[in-house]
């Protein structure tokens, strides 16, 4: 059941990703600042996940995961056909991130339940790579509808919402697990510091590039939704592949060297990002920024090395989704605040400054990183 729900969510959401931005850009035609300020209602759930996960304390995390995808299915389907101008759209944008940023710490606590012990990052490799094949065949059915068969943006999110509500249905017929008490979940403990520490420089790098990474293909390159479908379905082939040799290299190598070597190949996709124009010409900055954005999309699956670190340090196994959905609201707190600050950095100095701040951030991360401490097994 869960290998089904994280098929069928990944095709669901690259739905969503691969036209998101383009629907934003073609629909309601918003400024630079304006599309860093939209991050405040998308992103303002992720702070608030810790809070919604306490609302619902009486529910296990599979059935919250199914609340989470009702959310998605509901919150996409009126972002489609229930948004007559761009403030009534975040309404719905702020629903429909409610579902998601809920799901974030469940598919992967989730995910290490169903794991032998010592094959937790194996395990999450391979669910990863079961997400990725489904994005690829979601932005390959995006680029084919979008370039031969006359989708639409309606069309493509009444997809995404039968997905998702599908999602949900499969988490509503697994065998429970208990629910933990609520006042846990506002728990922060001394031994998880770092943790929390590498989720708010998780959070501020992932801002940037789900933010500004997308709005400079389409606005500084001007590519279209066939562009970042393409983009999404490579990067889609080569996770099937990379994502399982990755969750197997966090059991051998130790997530240190995972984190550390994250932080030193952002540094160049981030560069590559802000200064590939003035380096290139125009055909070969296309080429370089669109392998950064496959690379970036490839590296944020390192989130999985910092899952099972805080599963090693556990002091106790109730503590893992509670202290995974308190990083979300942690790490949220931060990104809302870059993609604010990115978008008045982008329209004050340009969009190289805001990839400027994202390798400032990234040489942090390594340092930051090298004080991880396991054991591989």
């Amino acid at each position: 059941m869960f290998l089904a729900a994280t098929f069928v969510f990944g095709f669901s959401q690259s739905i969503v990703d691969s036209t998101f931005n383009n629907f934003l850009n073609e629909t309601f035609f918003i400024s630079d600042w304006q599309r860093g300020f939209l991050e405040l209602p998308r992103e303002l759930p992720g702070f608030l996940v810790v809070f919604f996960a306490a609302l619902f304390f009486f529910l296990c995390s599979r059935r919250l995961a199914f609340v989470a995808n009702l959310l998605c299915a509901f919150g996409i389907l009126l972002i489609g056909f229930g948004s007559p101008n761009f403030a009534v759209m975040l309404i719905w944008l702020f629903i429909f991130s409610i579902g998601q940023h809920l799901f974030i710490p469940l598919n992967q606590s989730i995910g290490m339940d169903l794991s032998v012990k010592g094959q937790e990052g194996r395990r999450l490799g391979q669910f990863s790579a079961v997400a990725n094949l489904a994005m690829i065949l979601g932005s390959f059915a995006i680029f084919l509808g979008f370039k031969f068969f006359h989708f639409t943006f309606q069309l493509s999110y009444s997809i995404a919402f039968l997905g998702f509500l599908m999602v949900a249905g499969f988490f509503y017929m697994m065998q429970k697990d208990q629910p933990y008490a609520a006042r846990t979940k506002f728990q922060l403990r001394r031994e998880y510091r770092l943790f929390y520490w590498l989720n708010i420089l998780y959070g501020t790098r992932k801002q940037i590039f789900l933010t500004f990474a997308p709005w400079v293909l389409v606005t500084v390159f001007r590519q279209k939704t066939q562009m970042l479908a393409t983009l999404l379905t490579l990067g889609g082939v080569i996770g099937v592949f990379f994502k399982p040799l990755l969750g197997r290299a966090i059991d051998k190598l130790g997530e240190r060297v995972i984190l550390t070597s994250e932080a030193v190949f952002l540094v160049f996709v981030c560069l590559g990002y802000g200064y590939s124009r003035e380096l290139f010409s125009e055909s070969a900055a296309l080429i370089v920024t669109s392998a950064c954005f496959i690379a970036d999309q490839l590296l944020l699956s390192v989130g999985m090395a910092r899952a099972t670190y805080l599963q090693k340090i556990a002091v106790c196994p109730e503590d893992v989704t509670q202290t995974l959905t308190m990083g979300v609201t942690i790490d949220h707190i931060f990104s809302i605040s870059v993609a604010l600050f990115g978008g008045f950095i982008w329209v004050t100095w340009g969009y190289q400054f805001v990839f400027l701040l994202g390798a400032a951030i990234a040489v942090l991360n390594f340092f930051s990183a090298w004080r991880v401490k396991t054991n591989p097994t």
